[in-house]
């Protein structure tokens, strides 16, 4: 435990840090290289300047609404940069922003054309290996979507990371439902029809208040913690993270509000899009689902409800680690838990 001289000289160093270089946490993202572009698609493949690796590939697949750079999160704590110091073959999929005419994408364009388009992008660009998925949230439930609606895709694994299945365990949106039930289901129709979708700001505000005793007793976190750096940066990685949230597009916003929420349909294992089925039960690569123990955007029943709709997987493992929905993908603690357990995974499909 460090003296009390060494804790305030570090309070001290720290203070400077952040008022006269802005801030201390790293947020330099991990050297990458465009390889493939398209709407709302920008493929890199990541690397830390050293020889390229020829390893199976890992493309990490982020959600709708958050920024890409939840798997870059910042140097020291960023799973990128963990899975490329570990000699991973890794790729990054960005979606960049959404715009107000972007309004008419569905959920149809990103497992029909975007996430397939990256998946044989990887593929090909790794030597024509088998990929790898790795997702975050949403992200997780598209890359299934896309898995089962297009089996021939040159995917060898799944895993997912705060990925909520059954929509009715979510305790946060519960109060919410005689509200929905009451209005036809009409509740948010109006709302995004007329901002053509979720607008960023509000999808900030949101995420944030899903935290919200933590954003009220953070000045006095900071303050307890002022001598811990990595503490602090942590803390204005999240901030850097909460600030560069995306837009929903509308009717991508309307089939998640109407399909998942309201008919719950991930729960069952199927969904219907537009007439089109999709059933989970067509994935038939490992898979290895994650939950955070502290996540109530995707508590642990919603995600372990996956675990009993992929009857065709050849095998299926569940985790849970400590943190919140962002925590448990990239936390200080990840470092010990997720991070392990995805590298585990990993390995075994490559043995």
């Amino acid at each position: 435990m460090a003296t009390p001289p060494a804790r305030l000289a570090a309070a001290a160093s720290n203070v400077v840090g952040k008022v006269l270089h802005g801030g201390v946490a790293d947020l330099r993202p991990v050297p990458r290289v465009l390889i493939d572009q398209g709407p709302n698609r920008s493929l890199y493949r990541l690397t830390n300047g050293k020889a390229p690796a020829s390893g199976p590939p890992v493309l990490l697949v982020p959600p709708l609404a958050a920024p890409a750079l939840c798997f870059d999160l910042r140097r020291g704590c960023s799973l990128a940069e963990h899975l490329v110091d570990g000699g991973r073959n890794t790729y990054l999929v960005d979606y960049g922003n959404v715009a107000f005419s972007d309004r008419r994408l569905g959920i149809e364009h990103w497992i029909e054309e975007v996430l397939p388009r990256a998946i044989r992008k990887v593929s090909e660009d790794a030597g024509g290996q088998g990929v790898h998925v790795v997702a975050w949230c949403l992200g997780g439930i598209f890359s299934l979507l896309t898995t089962a609606d297009q089996p021939d895709l040159p995917i060898e694994s799944i895993a997912t990371i705060a990925s909520p299945f059954d929509f009715t365990a979510i305790p946060l949106i519960a109060p919410f439902r005689p509200l929905v039930d009451l209005t036809g289901g009409h509740l948010l129709t109006p709302f995004y029809r007329a901002l053509g979708g979720a607008p960023s700001y509000l999808v900030s505000r949101v995420f944030r208040a899903t935290g919200i005793s933590k954003e009220i007793t953070k000045p006095l976190a900071i303050l307890k913690n002022l001598d811990d750096r990595d503490y602090l940066a942590q803390i204005e990685a999240v901030d850097h993270f909460m600030d560069n949230m995306i837009a929903y597009p509308g009717r991508t916003f309307g089939q998640i509000y109407h399909r998942f929420f309201r008919a719950n349909d991930l729960a069952e294992g199927t969904v219907d899009l537009n007439g089109r089925i999709i059933a989970l039960s067509g994935i038939k690569v490992p898979t290895l689902v994650i939950a955070g123990q502290n996540d109530t955007i995707a508590p642990r029943a919603a995600v372990e409800r996956l675990t009993e709709l992929l009857d065709n997987s050849p095998s299926v493992t569940f985790e849970t680690a400590p943190g919140g929905h962002l925590g448990v993908l990239t936390g200080r603690k990840a470092r010990g838990t997720t991070w392990r357990y995805l590298d585990r995974f990993l390995d075994e499909q490559a043995a």
